[in-house]
């Protein structure tokens, strides 16, 4: 008969049971703590200024005119001061082949500086762009010009319709569209979409205007918010670009 091994407290059969009094393994020294250093005070933080205010764009006068233009615009944009609030865009109808010197006799009638516009050009208060013989001009989102030799619309390049187009879309409710004497019906789609996107239009009367065609045509759509004297446009002019500043 075999003799019975007592358990071993670990609790196998046969298995040795660890010593009560086993010393656990060394681990090593603890090192104390690393003293912390003291904590430097917040930096003291200056005034929080306020956000600046956003200004928005500046208004943007865009001007049709044709066959006895020369005047009416002299007499449109002679009031207007050298600090006016807006930028002005002109589409004047000329010989497509021959150089124009509107800029220069304009410039003689006006306060505004006026000059050729140039592809890429910015908008500027104060300043009037007139579109280059044979050369579309739109106004681009970023406050550019654009020049092109597309196809002509309603037969003529530059064309009204395509300016004031571009400006309602790009400018919206800051758009203000004059439509000055001509023949033709050029500048009355746009003025429509100027209506449509929020702009005010104004047009000559077309009593006082040395060719009617463009700004009846203008008036028949409907869309026309102020029927003037050519004497009268200017300071109506000023006044709605002083709304829209």
């Amino acid at each position: 008969m075999t003799d019975a091994r007592p358990l071993g407290e670990g609790g196998a059969a046969g298995a040795p049971s660890a010593p009560r009094d086993a010393p656990s393994r060394a681990s090593g020294p603890v090192r104390p703590a690393q003293a912390v250093g003291p904590v430097p005070p917040a930096r003291a933080v200056g005034p929080v200024r306020p956000a600046q205010a956003v200004h928005p764009a500046p208004p943007v006068v865009v001007v049709a005119a044709s066959a006895g233009g020369i005047d009416a615009l002299a007499a449109v944009l002679g009031p207007l001061p050298r600090s006016f609030g807006a930028a002005v865009v002109v589409v004047q109808h000329l010989d497509p082949g021959r150089p124009t010197a509107l800029p220069a006799v304009l410039g003689r009638r006006v306060a505004m500086p006026v000059r050729l516009a140039d592809d890429g050009d910015a908008l500027r208060p104060g300043v009037v762009l007139v579109a280059p013989p044979d050369r579309h001009i739109r106004l681009r989102p970023d406050g550019t010009v654009a020049l092109s030799r597309e196809p002509r619309v309603n037969f003529v390049r530059p064309s009204a319709d395509l300016l004031f187009a571009s400006a309602a879309a790009s400018h919206g409710d800051r758009v203000i569209a004059v439509v000055l004497t001509g023949t033709g019906h050029d500048a009355s789609g746009g003025a429509l979409a100027v209506h449509e996107h929020g702009g005010a239009v104004l047009a000559q009367d077309p009593v006082t205007a040395a060719f009617a065609g463009m700004p009846a045509a203008a008036i028949a759509t409907g869309c026309v918010d102020a029927v003037l004297a050519l004497g009268e446009i200017g300071p109506a002019i000023a006044a709605l670009a002083a709304e829209r500043s």
